[in-house]
């Protein structure tokens, strides 16, 4: 059954919704005096209202009590990451020693491979989805580099069956029991950035550890968007960012999870520093280095207090929503979407493609839509109408109805502007 995209169906299915209130906790961007339609929280998500006073905050901290800030004000400093432990663990289905906010995610990605690539003659190689975002395969080819092993060989990329877009679970598991005992890691992306395609984490873990392999994952595009439960999968590292779906602002500090099982282990190789030695004795300046006995051990440095600010907000904001209630309603949105990306293209005979996977279950908020022969025009066109989305080369525009902020409205709307685009460029 087509839904109605009127505005004011799309109106009272937003009136129905506890979670709509969320929206108002926004800075919504304009457009022509209206609020635009934005669609790529999955690149820069939203700020929350209560960002600017969080800041201020640890500013007029900073002021009032210089260096003495690290240990007064609202949240002394020397302890401010610790704030963010609980948050981390709704969103990630860990326990709270296994998580920690800290620095940028390539640069978590890297410390974590110090620790759980560890290459041996006979077990080298790393499996990775193929169109990972590149970051990520940037790190795993240096890493590999780094250990003097070949990238050609030593890297194995998993891509879609001939005619697909997306893998099939199946194809990963099977790519893992081949590579065997010579597969040292499966690193992947816990949801895909071009797709949006969402991975089987439980089973691509279980397999790996099958072999005798390690897995982590890219969580970029899942924290904030699917409910996740890395300690029960046995997930042995995941590393993300917080500036897309959990709305921490640009260049917000990332995170890490490490498995409980690999906490407290002296011969893990780790790269140290000051901030994850035991913090009791942290500044008696001891030169050799003790572990806290939880992923904090992988922190180098000091919290960035004013980039960490408005990462509390938007931890409260999930805490008080619940990960299990947004991904409901993310999953009405996008099946919203999506429908009216259908309606329009039947309206108008259009090809628009739809490819992320159509199981709610195998994707987050986001729709990847291939537009057959239009090209760059139809999303300038959006872009020119108020609508924000993301442009991916070759010809692909990424949309993510954000459950925190979007609205039943933005979509009914973008129906509309969509057709009336399509329509007017025929």
């Amino acid at each position: 059954m087509t839904p109605d995209f009127s505005l004011d169906a799309a109106r009272a299915l937003d009136a129905a919704d506890p979670l709509s209130r969320f929206r108002a906790q926004f800075h919504i961007p304009q457009h022509e005096g209206a609020d635009c339609i934005y669609l790529t929280g999955n690149s820069l998500g939203l700020q929350p209202k209560a960002a600017a006073a969080a800041l201020q905050t640890e500013l007029d901290s900073w002021a009032e009590h210089g260096v003495e800030g690290h240990f007064r004000g609202a949240h002394p400093w020397a302890e401010y990451h610790e704030r963010f432990a609980r948050g981390l663990a709704h969103l990630t289905g860990a326990q709270e020693q296994e998580v920690v906010a800290m620095n940028a995610l390539t640069t978590n990605l890297h410390l974590l491979l110090v620790s759980f690539y560890r290459p041996v003659a006979g077990r080298r190689k790393i499996l990775a989805e193929a169109k990972a975002f590149p970051s990520d395969r940037y790190a795993l080819v240096s890493q590999i580099r780094f250990h003097q092993g070949n990238p050609a060989t030593d890297l194995i990329e998993i891509a879609p069956r001939p005619g697909e877009h997306t893998l099939r679970t199946a194809d990963i598991l099977e790519a893992i029991r081949e590579a065997g005992d010579e597969l040292a890691l499966v690193m992947i992306g816990g949801v895909n950035y071009y797709t949006g395609q969402r991975m089987d984490m439980a089973a691509i873990t279980a397999e790996a550890h099958a072999v005798g392999a390690l897995c982590g994952f890219d969580l970029a595009h899942a924290m904030g968007n699917v409910p996740m439960s890395l300690h029960d999968w046995g997930v042995d590292f995941a590393c993300w960012c917080s500036y897309k779906y959990l709305n921490s602002g640009p260049g917000a500090v990332s995170g890490i999870y490490v498995h409980e099982r690999h906490l407290g282990l002296a011969d893990l190789p780790r790269f140290e520093g000051w901030w994850g030695h035991d913090k009791e004795r942290r500044f008696l300046m001891e030169p050799d280095f003790q572990p806290i006995p939880t992923a904090e051990a992988w922190q180098l440095s000091n919290a960035p207090v004013l980039n960490m600010a408005v990462h509390g907000v938007a931890l409260e904001q999930f805490l008080e929503a619940g990960i299990g209630p947004l991904r409901e309603r993310g999953d009405r949105l996008t099946a919203y979407l999506e429908a009216a990306i259908h309606d329009v293209a039947q309206a108008t005979g259009s090809h628009l493609e739809i490819i992320t996977p159509a199981d709610p279950a195998e994707r987050g908020s986001q729709i990847s839509l291939f537009a057959h022969g239009f090209g760059k025009q139809l999303f300038d066109d959006l872009t020119a109408a108020g609508v924000v989305a993301d442009w991916r080369e070759p010809n692909v525009i990424r949309m993510a109805p954000v459950p925190m902020y979007n609205s039943f409205e933005d979509l009914a709307r973008f129906h509309a502007i969509l057709q009336h685009c399509i329509t007017n460029s025929n």
